[in-house]
């Protein structure tokens, strides 16, 4: 039986850990934290292939989404899933030519999409103002799209990969190198300096994922991004899915709480760094959700978060074996929130049937590799 360790208990490391173990492996997960106490408990969570391209990324993007949907068959309910649709509007000449052409695009494509009318938006979305929507914006609607609650998600996939399949999980755990020999790793080093040791380590530490291999293994260039997010308390409105209006993002939170972002905003921000409830940045996110949704006037923010987006050097998921080490394989992506339930099936395709998937070829860590 193949020993595999799972580094990062996130939404995709929880997925490939199930799709792992349930393949035959003996997993062990080793997490620094809590379950998704990294990027995936700080995230938007949009399930989507909207604006995703070249068409191989936007095909890995609508095959995570497929593979969502999918797991009702499995697990009988997916509280954490909502594929609710989104909306989307564009006010600005130069961005509804772009959006135009992006939908003109995703339809070429075979993507869900329409264009609709205020109308429609205000039975979509009862709550929405539509005074605040100008009579010339272009209105889209995917009905595929929705949102996700990672940590909900992560903590179900590892609960199942344990009680099904015999995985473990070790928290607390924070891994700082791995360990080779002869060209392969045999294992994962912890900060205490304590081997963990392995067939097969497969790093799922999204942004961290170079500090976790030190530089034992090659790495990948990153160029992270940081966003802002502020979170209602429960509010008596009935949003039913994420919109995207210029320059303001807002969806269902879950217990009558909503997410704001502001995309202006993330450049106030240069790194991870912390913000009270009561700062300037949530008062500017929720006076602009405001004037969309007039239920929203004069509510604050119960907290706000930044986080940093793992987001390779190119913008492309990274998945797949480093060239010159044997037993070591690396999943870093942006989108991992819509493509995780689709890696976790390739990843163990890969690591466990040898059958190479030919959807993730273009993503291959190797094109950074001279």
């Amino acid at each position: 039986m193949m020993n595999v360790i799972v580094v990062g208990a996130g939404i995709v490391g929880s997925s490939v850990a199930y799709r792992v173990a349930q393949g035959g492996a003996r997993v062990t997960v080793l997490e620094a934290e809590r379950v998704g106490a990294g990027t995936s408990g700080v995230s938007f969570a949009w399930t989507n292939s909207n604006n995703k391209t070249p068409r191989p990324y936007h095909d890995l993007n609508v095959a995570g989404m497929r593979a969502h949907a999918a797991l009702k068959d499995e697990f009988g309910a997916t509280p954490w899933f909502h594929q609710s649709g989104s909306l989307e509007w564009r006010v600005d000449p130069a961005e509804v030519a772009a959006q135009a052409q992006k939908v003109a695009r995703l339809r070429e494509w075979g993507y869900a999409v329409e264009i609709v009318d205020k109308k429609r938006l205000g039975q979509l979305e009862p709550e929405i103002a539509l005074s605040a929507v100008p009579d010339d914006a272009q209105i889209v609607f995917c009905p595929e799209e929705g949102w996700v609650d990672p940590v909900l998600y992560a903590g179900t996939m590892l609960r199942a990969a344990r009680q099904r399949y015999g995985a473990a999980l070790k928290t607390g755990v924070r891994i700082t190198g791995l360990e080779t020999r002869n060209g392969r790793v045999i294992g994962a080093r912890d900060d205490s300096g304590a081997l963990h040791e392995a067939d097969l380590v497969i790093n799922c530490t999204g942004r961290w994922s170079n500090e976790t291999v030190s530089e034992s293994v090659p790495n990948i260039p990153l160029a992270p991004t940081v966003g802002f997010l502020v979170f209602t308390p429960p509010v008596g409105v009935d949003l039913r899915r994420p919109f995207h209006a210029p320059d303001v993002d807002v969806r269902p939170d879950g217990a009558g709480r909503l997410m704001v972002r502001k995309d202006s905003l993330d450049d106030r921000f240069a790194a991870l760094e912390s913000r009270t409830p009561d700062c300037e940045e949530a008062r500017i996110a929720l006076e602009s959700a405001a004037e969309i949704l007039p239920g929203l006037k004069g509510v604050r923010a119960e907290a706000v978060r930044t986080t940093v987006r793992p987001i390779p050097a190119d913008g492309l998921s990274t998945v797949g074996r480093a060239r010159g080490v044997d037993g070591y394989y690396v999943v870093v992506t942006h989108s991992g929130v819509t493509l995780s339930p689709f890696l976790g099936q390739a990843v163990a395709d890969e690591v466990l049937r040898g059958r190479q998937r030919p959807e993730l070829e273009e993503f291959r860590p190797t094109r950074f590799q001279a």
